[in-house]
């Protein structure tokens, strides 16, 4: 066991090392064998690694929601990446964490559930997964998303407009954008060219781009002769692509989601969301996301 606390617990391969906070299960740490941390370290611009988004993605109207005639109040992202997790299993490659309904999360969210986040390292891949159970007697509504945040730039001396997202499919369907924190109803070309996203901070200007209709399950990040992270998904149908609008910060999240902000109008049930996943009583939904530290590609 390497690097173990109450509040945390590092994992190694000897090619890729990894921190896990029990505070929101949340990555803190990606450190490849030269020693280089490949995730952002939470700066004035973000104070944020990446959280975990639980029971919402992006959003509500108002911060509000109504359910069985009842509103209740929940703000952007859910409460998941602010409530500590208690550990499960911790070893050298791997951990586990849980987080469970109590009083205070049903005055929030009135479910019973179950999310257990399980870490793996392998060589030079990391691999989370999510584990989410309906522990009550009624069909559950949730969204579940990753966000974590990138170095941008890779390399100090490689400029951020020496990047790319490079998807693993043509990605030709419209997108969204991100108004006061909400979906827009407005959509716009997709900005990715042969499978390419060439990166510039002015993309962002008027927040996340989000990809609702998304065709690739994977999507490789990198810059001119930098290693290459390629971030790969499986059960989430959506991808949010984030930095500080202005570039204030030295980041860029890629973030696979199951859901996403409510739509510019919406007020309606949390039943009704659009992006929800309804679980029956008693089910569970799981998914992953990992993230791989690859060589220089020839070309890049």
């Amino acid at each position: 066991m390497t690097g173990t606390t109450e509040d945390r617990h590092s994992l190694s391969s000897g090619r890729l090392s990894a921190t896990i906070q029990a505070k929101g299960a949340e990555l803190s740490s990606l450190r490849g064998a030269d020693g280089r941390d490949y995730l952002w370290q939470a700066g004035p611009a973000w104070p944020r690694h990446s959280p975990v988004l639980f029971p919402i993605v992006g959003r509500l109207a108002e911060d509000r929601y109504t359910h069985a005639g009842q509103t209740y109040r929940l703000t952007q992202h859910g409460f998941a990446r602010d409530l500590p997790f208690t550990w499960l299993s911790r070893s050298e490659a791997a951990c586990a964490l849980v987080l469970e309904d109590d009083a205070e999360s049903r005055a929030l969210y009135p479910y019973r559930f179950r999310l257990v986040l399980s870490y793996e390292l392998a060589g030079t891949t990391l691999t989370l997964r999510y584990t989410l159970t309906n522990k009550g007697d009624d069909p559950m509504p949730a969204a579940l998303g990753a966000h974590p945040a990138f170095a941008w730039p890779i390399l100090p001396d490689v400029p951020k407009e020496e990047h790319e997202l490079r998807f693993a499919r043509a990605e030709q369907a419209p997108i969204h954008g991100v108004a006061n924190g909400l979906l827009t109803a407005a959509v716009h070309p997709s900005p990715v060219e042969d499978r390419v996203l060439p990166l510039r901070t002015e993309l962002f200007d008027a927040d996340a781009l989000v990809f609702t209709s998304l065709e690739s399950r994977s999507v490789r990040f990198s810059g001119r002769g930098t290693p290459v992270l390629e971030v790969a998904w499986e059960g989430f149908e959506q991808l949010g692509v984030w930095t500080k609008p202005g570039g204030s910060g030295d980041f860029l999240c890629i973030e696979p989601w199951h859901g996403y902000a409510s739509p510019e109008g919406f007020t309606g049930d949390l039943l009704e969301k659009p992006g929800m996943m309804i679980l029956p009583p008693g089910t569970e939904r799981e998914m992953q996301w990992s993230v791989s530290l690859l060589p220089a590609e020839c070309g890049t």
